[in-house]
């Protein structure tokens, strides 16, 4: 294990842990909905809208536990606004400060894109939202809605990787592992969304499943390519994670792939569906967050004054 670490453990919560893949969710589901929409076809248009409904749910599910997980929840606006000089609190050289600035905008852009496809659903009625429905406004929204969609659903993993603790510090490819988490997980929550409201005709579905099978293939490799650089601060896994890093393996990328291929198609005579590969794909992003956040915490660190078990 290294010995060039020397700051204690931030002692993360699950609050954080939710955080973390609810915001990968939000952020890749308008990520996708975005290039759907800019690119799609018309019978898109109902999982654009569903893609724009889950990204401002998890922006405000995402902000709730932020807020809840600090000291003083009351105190949250700090993070934005200086106290006694009420100026804007940005940080640009803060990954903090900067992602906290990144969630606002993208909450921002996903209010603006759900409006409108209220607007486009019928549910709402009134003159603004009928103009953000309409282009270039609503080309406008996905793009740069979509660009803090992709920072977020990144984000959380470039945080870690320049946290300095043990695996998170010892890699650079944490950042890119979570961000195709994200997509396969927001992939994930689309289809069996869409195929539940039926939102869509089959090959948009279809479309999406075939996305979501290659983009597991390269999450696969990258973890694969960020436990090789650990180095030697992969033993860490040597224990009861690493039989929980194996459950990720072969739950959430393994079993989906050979689902989505056709390899396997019945369990103890239960027929395997892309539903079923898409919640085992929910459950293996959130599993993965898990097994990357947790065993760095509880790393005991020589020159830290709080050690953990």
């Amino acid at each position: 294990m290294p010995d060039t670490f020397f700051t204690e453990p931030p002692h993360w919560r699950w609050l954080i842990v939710l955080y973390f893949f609810i915001g990968g969710i939000a952020g890749g589901c308008f990520f996708l909905a975005a290039l759907l929409h800019l690119f799609g076809r018309e019978g898109d248009r109902g999982i654009v809208r569903t893609g724009y409904y889950v990204a401002l749910i998890g922006v405000a599910i995402s902000g709730i536990l932020l807020i809840v997980d600090l000291d003083r929840p009351e105190r949250f606006w700090h993070m934005m606004i200086q106290n006694k000089t009420g100026r804007l609190m940005f940080k640009y050289w803060s990954p903090m400060s900067v992602g906290v600035w990144g969630l606002l905008a993208f909450g921002l852009f996903a209010f603006l894109a759900a409006l409108g496809a209220l607007h486009d659903d019928g549910k709402v009625r009134f003159g603004v939202a009928g103009r953000l429905a309409r282009r270039p406004v609503s080309t406008i929204i996905a793009i740069a809605g979509g660009i803090a969609g992709f920072f977020l659903a990144g984000y959380t993993g470039v945080l870690l990787a320049v946290t300095n603790r043990p695996i998170w510090a010892d890699s650079s490819w944490l950042g890119m592992l979570y961000l195709l988490s994200a997509a396969s997980s927001a992939a994930a929550v689309l289809i069996l969304l869409a195929r539940r409201r039926q939102a869509a005709i089959g090959t948009s579905v279809r479309d999406l499943e075939r996305f979501d099978k290659y983009v597991l293939v390269l999450e696969l490799i990258v973890l694969v390519i960020f436990l090789i650089s650990l180095g030697s601060a992969a033993r860490t896994f040597l224990n009861a994670w690493g039989a929980v890093l194996v459950l990720v393996v072969a739950a959430g990328i393994l079993a989906p792939l050979l689902i989505g291929f056709g390899r396997v198609t019945q369990f103890r005579g239960r027929t395997l569906t892309a539903g079923t590969a898409a919640a085992l794909v929910l459950f293996g992003g959130f599993m993965l967050r898990i097994v990357t956040i947790f065993p760095s915490e509880q790393v005991r660190v020589v020159g830290t004054r709080v050690s953990r078990p």
